[in-house]
């Protein structure tokens, strides 16, 4: 971000002329021919080899986000075009079929990455916690739930919201989750294959930080810690949908910034940003993993983010 130098800000990219898709796959190309030539002499060194892992695993989060940002841009389109990418939207019950609630008993329970596969660095290092008992939801909240919620007036009533959420609410006129649109009466959303009817039973998603934290409070529960998300995770079905936890992103004990421009990577975006764990279902295979620490800034919707409940 800073470490290479000077740089167009992100506001001002939309200014700049595009590449043609002919220039784009032979830009591409190049850069594989590249690679080849430097890893076909043979072993790279321990500094290439983790810098190429960390880059090729940085290229599979922008995969993700193209599929969101494809979502985004279509999704604002006044004519709701159909792409069929995914089946993020498809209802799913057997997903939602486990244990109502699973019980953690208190104790000391380990976080963080463990085994030989790859990481970043911001899932170092394992390390123990305290929990007190809790019982964790086996299933995410779904559509049906959440509209009882905005029948019951969640978006008109500031004491379920955060100040700063309750702000943003009012501010940017918010009624209903990223994508959803009420005609003729009813509730639809916008989906890869155009604007569908809201499904019911379909894990709810596109939802804020704010989103997640007033429905909880209305229900008189709350979200997860990223710590308690971890520890219960093997005893129900996950990945459907980014978990908003209650935990700010910070460093793990023991966390060191890296040297460089990787020390950019994570570290410098601990401020500001709530964690979310789990996967979605524009996830690539390799980040569905119980350690992954997902983050973004409490008002984002664009990911493919979701809502599991906790109670004491």
């Amino acid at each position: 971000y800073e470490h290479e130098g000077k740089r167009v800000l992100r506001a001002d990219r939309g200014n700049l002329s595009r590449p043609t898709v002919a220039k784009i796959f032979k830009y591409r190309a190049w850069v594989d021919e590249h690679m080849e030539r430097l890893l076909s002499k043979g072993d790279p060194g321990t500094e290439i080899a983790a810098l190429l892992e960390l880059g090729l695993n940085h290229e599979e989060q922008h995969q993700e986000l193209l599929a969101a940002d494809i979502k985004y841009i279509l999704g604002n389109n006044p004519l709701f075009p159909q792409v069929q990418v995914l089946e993020q939207d498809a209802e799913a019950p057997e997903f939602n079929s486990g244990p109502q609630w699973v019980s953690m008993p208190e104790g000391v329970y380990e976080i963080g990455h463990t085994g030989e596969g790859f990481c970043f660095d911001n899932e170092l290092e394992r390390h123990k916690v305290y929990l007190r008992a809790y019982r964790i939801a086996g299933a995410l909240v779904t559509n049906k739930e959440y509209l009882e919620f905005m029948e019951a007036g969640g978006y008109r009533q500031f004491q379920y919201w955060l100040a700063e959420g309750w702000d943003w609410v009012k501010t940017g006129g918010i009624e209903a989750p990223l994508y959803w649109h009420k005609a003729d009466g009813q509730w639809h959303c916008y989906t890869y294959e155009g604007l569908q009817p809201v499904q019911p039973g379909a894990p709810l998603c596109h939802v804020s930080f704010y989103e997640a934290d007033a429905f909880a409070r209305w229900k008189g529960l709350r979200l997860p810690t990223e710590a308690e998300w971890e520890a219960a995770c093997s005893k129900f079905a996950w990945g459907r949908r980014w978990e908003w936890t209650n935990s700010a992103y910070l460093p793990y004990p023991g966390f060191r910034t890296a040297a460089g421009a990787v020390g950019e990577y994570n570290g410098k975006f601990m401020i500001n940003q709530m964690v979310l764990r789990g996967a979605s279902d524009a996830t690539p295979p390799g980040h569905s993993r119980h350690s992954y620490r997902n983050f973004y800034a409490p008002a984002m919707r664009l990911p493919f983010t979701g809502i599991r409940l906790v109670k004491e």
